[in-house]
């Protein structure tokens, strides 16, 4: 479908990607994705090279008609979890071979990374949820500010940093983003507060203690990937509910989930289901209001693929 809509391959910048990708389209766009069948399409687990304090990741996938591969090199710092430092994605056909997009894609997986929490929350927070928490104040703090907002109307916004001067910079900036109050916070208003809490930071340690959070909260968890690192404690992981992106990534990469069965706090069959499962209804995932769902992401190479798809077409139509 989409051979012959270029000449040549077309590189695009972050600022492309940014001013291509309208957040509404790309939240169906990747629940489209996950709801299909798995057959549809070929994702090989990632393969994760380590280089002294940086890992160079490489994320393929295959659908009928397009293939994608993305390289991020990520670095450790001290006292830190790891950090994205440079991200490229490379869109094929699929019956050809032929190069479609070349991108720089930062902004890429900063908004296909919220655009699919926006996915889990739409899947499994309350209607009701009025008060949206983060934890975080980077990159990825300020993309799931705008994408999740596109999927529930909330009051207020809380924000919780890694300093009071932080938070409050970064309050200001996203109440005139999103025309919401927004409110710095410390960490344990943020957790006994929000309705839907999203924790995007670099933290290698719990951000805060579990039993804050209140029934029938949803929680999405972005900011650790690695076996060593975590943002939630084991009591949070005990009282959820939990999804995850994918059976092959966060179940086996990620120490929110990892570091609670190595405890003895949960067994391996305390994750409800994927994506997929609550997508297709093949699985029920809140029960009722009072149930606290969580979502567990480590990113996957689907979601990259269905955020290049959308960012061609969409680009293609502008041409037209």
């Amino acid at each position: 479908m989409l051979t012959g809509l270029r000449d040549s391959p077309q590189f695009l910048r972050d600022a492309d990607a940014a001013a291509g990708l309208n957040h509404g389209d790309l939240v169906q766009a990747i629940e489209d994705a996950f709801r299909r069948s798995r057959d549809s399409y070929v994702m090989p687990q990632r393969m994760i090279l380590p280089r002294g304090t940086q890992t160079v990741l490489v994320m393929p996938c295959f659908a009928a008609d397009v293939f994608g591969i993305k390289i991020v090199t990520v670095t450790r710092e001290p006292g830190r979890g790891p950090r994205v430092l440079k991200a490229n994605y490379t869109l094929y056909d699929g019956k050809t071979g032929e190069a479609l997009l070349v991108m720089d894609a930062d902004v890429l997986t900063d908004l296909r990374t919220a655009a699919t929490s926006a996915v889990a929350t739409r899947l499994m927070a309350r209607t009701d949820s009025g008060v949206l928490g983060i934890f975080g104040t980077g990159r990825q703090a300020l993309a799931h500010l705008s994408v999740v907002l596109t999927v529930r109307k909330f009051a207020e916004v809380l924000v919780c940093g890694s300093s009071l001067a932080r938070s409050a910079a970064f309050a200001e900036m996203a109440s005139e983003k999103c025309g919401l109050p927004v409110r710095a916070v410390d960490a344990a208003t943020c957790a006994a507060d929000s309705h839907v809490l999203c924790t995007c930071t670099t933290s290698t340690t719990p951000l805060f203690d579990g039993k804050l959070l209140q029934p029938g909260v949803h929680v999405n968890a972005v900011g650790a990937f690695r076996p060593d690192t975590r943002e939630l404690d084991d009591e949070t992981i005990l009282r959820s509910r939990v999804v995850v992106d994918t059976y092959e990534g966060a179940p086996v990469e990620a120490g929110d989930l990892l570091i609670p069965r190595k405890n003895h706090t949960v067994g391996p069959d305390h994750i409800i289901g994927d994506l997929h499962d609550g997508l297709s209804g093949k699985k029920i995932i809140r029960r009722d209001s009072s149930d606290i769902t969580l979502f567990k992401s480590v990113g996957c190479a689907l979601e990259d693929l269905a955020a290049a798809r959308l960012l061609l077409e969409a680009r293609a139509l502008s041409k037209r």
